[in-house]
C-alpha cells in the first residue's frame, strides 16, 4: 500500500513541475495563432496540445481568453516589490550627491545604520533610475588663478596659428615609466555630461617603485630619441639637473630637430626648474634655438604628454619584468608610434586651445 502511495506522490510531484514549468514560461503569439486556427478547423483539444506540444490545460486558457477579451497579449506580471521607500531612495540619492565617491559598500552600511538592509543591486538600479552612474574620474592639474590668467592668454594668442606653426614644434618633457604601473582609477557617482566637474575629478600624483625617469621629444612626423637619465648621469641615477638636462639636449635636439622637421624648427619644454634655470637659458641662447614660451602647469595642452599616455598603455600590456626588460619595451612602444598618431595628437592643439578659452584657463580633460 505504502509503494503504491509513494508512486502516486511521485507522479503528483512530476504534475506539479510540469505545471510550473508551463505557466512560467509564456507563449510565442504565433502559438497563440496556431491553436486558434487549429480551434476553427475543430481539431480537438487534446490534439491540438499534442501537435504543438503544449498542455491541454493551456490551450483551453488560451481558447477562454480569446473567448473573453478577443486580445492574445500576455498579461504584464506583478514585478517583486520594492525593498527600499522614498525616503531611502531619497536618502541614497543624497549621500551620492554629498560625497560623489562615496562606495556602494559604504551607502548599504550606511543604510543599515538606520534599518534598511538592502542589496548592493537594488543600491545601483536606484541610483541609475535618477540618472546617475559610476564613472571612472577624470584627472586634471590644478591650476592656480595666476596660471590661469597666463593659459588663457596663451590659448587666445595661439587659437589661430596655422598648422604649419605647430609642425615646426620639437616638443620635449621627461616621464616617469613605472614597472608596476597603477592606473590610479577611483570610481564616481555622477550624471552624464559633468565629468569636468572639480568635485568629481581627483588631481594627478606621482607614483611607482621600480621605475626609469626618461627624456623624450615627438614632432607631428612622429616620434623621436628616447633618452634614459640613468643612462647619461656619472652616477647612473635618476635624478636630472641642469647640467645633465644641457648634455642631453646638446646630444639630441639637433638630430631630431634635423629629421623630423627641417632647419627652421621650435624647440618646446615646460616650466620645470631645470629647463628655466639660468645655465639652461643662457646654453639656449647660445644654440640661438627659438624656444616657444609655454604656460606654467599646462600639461592638458601638451601633445608629447598625451604621447607618453600611448606609450605607458603600451608598455603595460608588455608586462616587463625588470628595470632592463622595461626600457626596451619602452624604446620598442615609442618607436612603434605611427606617424598618423603623432599628427593627430599634434593637430588636436586647436581644440585643446578652445577648450581652455571656453573653461576660462581652467585645466580641461587630461
Amino acid at each position: 500500500m505504502s509503494r503504491v502511495h509513494f508512486k502516486c506522490a511521485i507522479c503528483i510531484w512530476n504534475l506539479l513541475l510540469s505545471t510550473v514549468k508551463m505557466r512560467s514560461k509564456e507563449l510565442l503569439p504565433s502559438v497563440k495563432q496556431a491553436i486558434i486556427r487549429l480551434k476553427k478547423q475543430k481539431k480537438p483539444i487534446s490534439e491540438i496540445a499534442k501537435t504543438l506540444g503544449v498542455a491541454k490545460t493551456t490551450v483551453w486558457n488560451i481558447l477562454k481568453k480569446k473567448e473573453r477579451t478577443s486580445d492574445l497579449r500576455n498579461t504584464k506580471r506583478p514585478r517583486r516589490p520594492r525593498k527600499t521607500t522614498v525616503v531611502d531612495d531619497q536618502r541614497i540619492l543624497s549621500l551620492v550627491k554629498k560625497t560623489p565617491f562615496t562606495t556602494v559598500v559604504q551607502i548599504k552600511n550606511t543604510l543599515q545604520e538606520v534599518g534598511a538592509s538592502v542589496s548592493k543591486s537594488t543600491i545601483k538600479r536606484g541610483l541609475h533610475q535618477c540618472e546617475h552612474r559610476g564613472f571612472t574620474t577624470r584627472c586634471k592639474p590644478l591650476v592656480s588663478p595666476q596660471n590661469r590668467k597666463a593659459r588663457l592668454e596663451f590659448a587666445k594668442q595661439h587659437l589661430k596659428k596655422p598648422s604649419q606653426f605647430w609642425n615646426n614644434i620639437l616638443r620635449t618633457d621627461e616621464t616617469k615609466i613605472s614597472l608596476y604601473q597603477s592606473d590610479g582609477k577611483r570610481r564616481v557617482w555622477r550624471r552624464k555630461g559633468t565629468a569636468h566637474d572639480s568635485k568629481h575629478t581627483t588631481s594627478s600624483v606621482k607614483h611607482g617603485a621600480g621605475s626609469v625617469m626618461a627624456w623624450a621629444c615627438m614632432a607631428a612626423r612622429g616620434t623621436g630619441s628616447l633618452v634614459f637619465i640613468d643612462d647619461v648621469t656619472a652616477d647612473k641615477s635618476s635624478t636630472m639637473n641642469s647640467e645633465v638636462f644641457r648634455v642631453i639636449l646638446s646630444a639630441h635636439i639637433q638630430p631630431n630637430a634635423s629629421e623630423l622637421i627641417g632647419r627652421r624648427f621650435t624647440v618646446q619644454m615646460d616650466n620645470d626648474a631645470k629647463h628655466t634655470a639660468k645655465a639652461t637659458k643662457e646654453f639656449l641662447k647660445g644654440k640661438k634655438w627659438t624656444v616657444l614660451q609655454w604656460p606654467s602647469q599646462s600639461p592638458d595642452l601638451n601633445p608629447i604628454e598625451h604621447a607618453f599616455h600611448l606609450l605607458k598603455t603600451k608598455v603595460k600590456g608588455k608586462c616587463p619584468r625588470n628595470k632592463q626588460e622595461l626600457k626596451t619595451v619602452a624604446v620598442e612602444a615609442w618607436q612603434s608610434m605611427t606617424r598618423d598618431e603623432t599628427q593627430r595628437l599634434v593637430v588636436s592643439m586647436c581644440s585643446r586651445l578652445q577648450a581652455v578659452i571656453d573653461c576660462k584657463g581652467f585645466a580641461t580633460k587630461y
